[in-house]
């Protein structure tokens, strides 16, 4: 390890705010400001800091070379069949966005219907919403630029190939609808914003709208709004035989929204009432013969399916699949069969139950790893392949196609990476937590390998938002295995592995046992041989960097280096940004008394001790990350290196052009990648 001497430190100011009596100092309050000349010569000068310090190894670019290498192989994701063409992204491996075919048949490549290269030469234009209309005749994208939420929708005529004159503007998270005779389609906008600047934009007063092709998007008829709640969410979703018109709204990360409902032959009636008091999510799987099909975790922690008789209106529901003890994590309705994975021990399984509940058959997957699937092919009324994606640590994305007349499952795509997966081997322990939980840990690494201690080791984790670490590919995790590391991954608390109660132990006021799972993992790590605390290193983004940020400053004896990655960790002030209203209910707010006594306790950037000797520290953010915004990274990294105690490197890396990772280019994901391993390499390595 190579120590960095040339340490800065940050211009402190007098800000001290008063939290229900209890003051609290600020004294990088002036760097949340993104504009400001000074905020960004200190930008520029952190910036030069890190490129200093990580130019001195060689390795960089042998690992950005063998990257390259790595992420170089054809993508496929799965089909979708419409108006007699099947429509599938590809990419040929180092394009910076994908590409989307079209073709006559599921054996033909096709040819080029978008290519999201051609709208920047940087490849920082990307793809996010889109929906194709009934019959095939259209295509409504998103873009969005820089890694931002915001987006603008266009629509593409897919027989003259050419973008109609509609523009729709000041979008975020907006479904696309379509109506049965391609003359618009519903989605949801924002009034025009205050300012230019996205890291500032307000999204409020969301109205739920229905846009007719050639109309501006002045004239666009509203279906729903609320004056009254500014910061509640709409999206407008279609039952596939276009009779039923769904609303959900929202007002938080949390499951939970109102649903309602309507004929789509009135518009103008009344919404119809599912749910409407926030107690827990409701999302519509189908519609068959005027008969909704809807999941909820109301009174079912790990999931449950109800059916609704929507002619009758709000009547009587009748419950079709029971929670089965196992999360129930993606479903669909296909043929009279619904089709649901479970989380069996963080892994995916998929079983597939007819309209009325019982149980036909399970859906064999390569290996343990994670499923994803969507709404299945359909022609002439039928459903026809259900296509799955699939990954695990060691088996790369691939695309499996489930006929569902034949009830048959084969593969329609697998890569091929230049990497030896069979030397190599993943397994799964569990790491006993501070309060004697089990919290299931993936590990892989090279066959053989000896349980000495000695063995760099990297510990990836997210815990939060009811979100789940299944098995899953990283292409750049390879680099790490094949120079003898460790990769490892940690499903604590907050995440949805085993239902509500498990993501439920890791947030707002048990969010502590989210941490102390990880801490735990680390240390099960230890005990068993693979590494010790010098060659340990833990990594985590956005909610993942939280986790990271606290443990470093909880445990930072544990680690020899620490990556947070576009981090939350100010939890004083993070639901005054952007989208951080919408984490309230999953962490709290400092405006509640009780609640910032337990935000307070482990708010990384509030927890930072003087004279402390914290691990090698690498902080990754990027300028027009408008969901998480830079200022958390910033001011936390201005403190650690003031209060740093030792003379590890204590760096951040604030990349530009680039958000907190949707729609992110495969040069810059290559570039960060590089950086981060390199940072490790540097640190946890053997001398």
């Amino acid at each position: 390890m190579k120590n960095f001497s040339n340490r800065r430190h940050a211009r402190r100011e007098l800000v001290i705010d008063r939290y229900h009596g209890y003051p609290v100092a600020d004294p990088y309050r002036w760097l949340e400001d993104d504009t400001a000349p000074e905020v960004i010569k200190w930008i520029d000068e952190q910036n030069t800091d890190f490129e200093q310090y990580i130019s001195q190894y060689p390795l960089r670019e042998e690992l950005k070379k063998r990257l390259t290498n790595l992420w170089h192989y054809e993508k496929v994701l799965s089909p979708t069949f419409v108006g007699g063409k099947y429509y599938t992204w590809r990419n040929n491996g180092l394009q910076n966005q994908n590409v989307l075919y079209e073709s006559d048949t599921l054996d033909a490549v096709g040819e080029v219907v978008f290519d999201p290269n051609l709208l920047s030469e940087d490849g920082t234009k990307a793809i996010t919403s889109n929906a194709f209309s009934p019959t095939g005749r259209y295509y409504a994208y998103g873009i969005s630029s820089e890694g931002s939420d915001w987006e603008t929708i266009h629509i593409l005529d897919l027989q003259t190939r050419l973008n109609l004159p509609d523009e729709l503007h000041h979008i975020k998270f907006s479904t696309i609808a379509w109506l049965m005779d391609e003359s618009g389609f519903f989605y949801s906008r924002f009034p025009d914003p205050k300012t230019d600047d996205v890291l500032k934009a307000e999204a409020l007063n969301n109205e739920a709208c229905l846009h007719m092709l050639g109309d501006s998007q002045s004239a666009d008829k509203i279906i729903h709004k609320d004056s009254s709640n500014p910061e509640w969410g709409f999206d407008l979703y279609m039952s596939e035989d276009k009779k039923w018109l769904f609303m959900a709204s929202g007002m938080s990360t949390l499951y939970k929204n109102h649903l309602y409902f309507k004929s789509m032959e009135n518009l103008d009636a009344p919404w119809q009432v599912i749910s409407d008091n926030f107690e827990e999510g409701y999302t519509v799987i189908g519609v068959v013969n005027d008969t909704a099909y809807i999941h909820t975790q109301k009174d079912a922690p790990h999931g449950m399916i109800f059916s609704m008789d929507l002619l009758a209106g709000t009547g009587a529901r009748k419950t079709v699949i029971h929670d089965q003890g196992e999360m129930m994590e993606h479903y669909t309705i296909a043929n009279d069969r619904i089709i649901c994975s479970f989380l069996h021990h963080a892994a995916n399984v998929i079983k597939v139950f007819d309209l009325s509940g019982r149980h036909i058959r399970n859906i064999d997957l390569p290996c343990p790893g994670t499923a994803y699937f969507d709404k299945p092919t359909r022609d002439n009324g039928r459903h026809i392949d259900l296509f799955i994606s699939f990954s695990s640590f060691l088996y790369p994305g691939t695309v499996l196609k489930y006929n569902l007349e034949k009830e048959e499952l084969t593969t329609y795509f697998t890569p091929k990476v230049d990497f030896n997966f069979s030397d190599y081997e993943t397994i799964q322990d569990f790491a006993i937590s501070k309060d004697g939980t089990k919290v299931p840990l993936f590990i892989t690494y090279k066959k053989g390998m000896e349980m000495n201690g000695k063995n760099p080791t990297i510990l990836y984790g997210y815990g939060g938002f009811n979100i789940s670490m299944a098995p899953s590919f990283s292409a750049s995790s390879l680099v790490w295995l094949e120079r003898g590391g460790v990769y490892a991954v940690g499903c604590m608390r907050g995440g949805s592995e085993y239902g509500e109660a498990w993501h439920r132990g890791g947030m707002l006021e048990s969010k502590q046992n989210t941490f102390d799972d990880f801490i735990a993992c680390g240390e099960h790590l230890i005990a068993q041989g693979f590494t010790r605390k010098e060659q340990l290193g833990i990594f985590g983004g956005s909610n993942g960097g939280l986790l990271t940020g606290a443990c470093l400053t909880q445990r930072p004896d544990l680690y020899g280096a620490v990556v947070v990655a576009v981090p939350v960790l100010d939890m004083l002030r993070f639901h005054l940004f952007t989208a951080g209203r919408y984490w309230v209910g999953e962490y709290g707010s400092s405006d509640d008394a009780i609640q910032f006594e337990f935000l307070m306790k482990y708010s990384p950037l509030h927890n930072v001790k003087m004279n402390v000797t914290y691990p090698a520290s690498l902080i990754m953010t990027a300028d027009t990350d408008d969901r998480v915004v830079p200022m958390h990274a910033r001011k936390f990294a201005a403190t650690l290196q003031a209060a740093d105690g030792g003379d590890n490197p204590i760096l951040i890396r604030i990349e530009k052009a680039a958000g907190h990772g949707m729609g992110k280019p495969t040069t810059k994901i290559i570039e960060s990648s590089a950086d981060m391993f390199a940072f490790f390499s540097a640190n946890l390595l053997s001398e």
